[in-house]
């Protein structure tokens, strides 16, 4: 029986990071940070340590629920704007909506803000809040299909916070068109599994062009008479380069023109006849 690669559960934060997050002395130390930093009251408690006068921790609810995430986060949102603190709405809304590898990201760059420290990232893949990567890694016939995908990638508070069809639609739209590229490189990497049959243009046998003569020119021209002439030109110039052909001047007699130039000054200097 087959066995397949389960879903990464490695937080993907670094030592230095984790260090640091335990030396703040939180109220509790998060063991899954895409389920604890989601209400946003670890990430309020973290920037209250350097900033005091401007967090107040009793206005933040350590609760789960889609009104009291939001509500934190919007409080954290105007505390970022007041301090010209550069956090990405896309990166605070993977973080709510539980995306994987946001709340790890976020949780960096925090403290790369606040240490104004350099660390060594250990993610193993680019910064993608879909399951591709996990994807790319199982065999065929074990992705998702385009329903799958859709449920995998949106997920029910992210619907809930945004009432608007258009939006969700569209982002819909762009699971499926990303599933659909996913499915065109399958077929491109195993054409045989999906019987994908060659082209015309695909069997035709790719010649090579000629090589140039001894003057760098093509030995042929492309079509029509121009091939017809190049080969004549060709072959006479074969002709000529041998040492043992002998050529002769042949003088031609041409013919007395007299007559037919004194009929042609006698038509031109004869009078036009005029009729009464």
């Amino acid at each position: 029986m087959s066995s397949y690669p389960e879903a990464p559960r490695r937080t993907g934060v670094p030592r230095d990071v984790l260090r640091w997050l335990q030396s703040l002395d939180l109220s509790f130390s998060p063991k899954n940070f895409r389920r604890d930093f989601s209400n946003g009251y670890i990430t309020a408690e973290i920037f209250y340590w350097y900033y005091p006068e401007d967090i107040q921790l009793h206005s933040f609810h350590n609760g789960t629920s889609l009104a009291t995430k939001l509500g934190n986060w919007s409080q954290l949102e105007k505390f970022f704007q007041k301090r010209k603190l550069n956090v990405s709405k896309e990166l605070i809304d993977g973080t709510i909506h539980c995306k994987p590898g946001a709340a790890e990201l976020l949780l960096q760059e925090t403290y790369v803000m606040l240490t104004n420290r350099r660390i060594k990232t250990i993610q193993d893949n680019e910064v993608d809040f879909t399951d591709r990567p996990y994807q790319d890694k199982l065999p065929l016939v074990a992705r998702s299909t385009a329903t799958k995908a859709v449920k995998s990638n949106i997920t029910l508070s992210e619907t809930l916070a945004e009432p608007d069809i258009i939006v969700n639609k569209q982002k819909v739209q762009s699971v499926i068109d990303l599933h659909l590229v996913q499915r065109q490189q399958e077929r491109i990497d195993d054409p045989k599994r999906f019987n994908v049959k060659p082209s015309l243009g695909e069997r035709a046998i790719r010649l090579p062009p000629p090589p140039p003569d001894r003057t760098g020119s093509q030995s042929s021209l492309s079509n029509g008479s121009g091939s017809s002439l190049g080969s004549s030109l060709s072959s006479s110039n074969s002709i000529r380069n041998k040492s043992n052909v002998n050529f002769k001047e042949i003088k031609v007699k041409q013919g007395d023109r007299s007559f037919v130039s004194s009929s042609v000054t006698s038509t031109a200097s004869s009078p036009t006849l005029s009729t009464s």
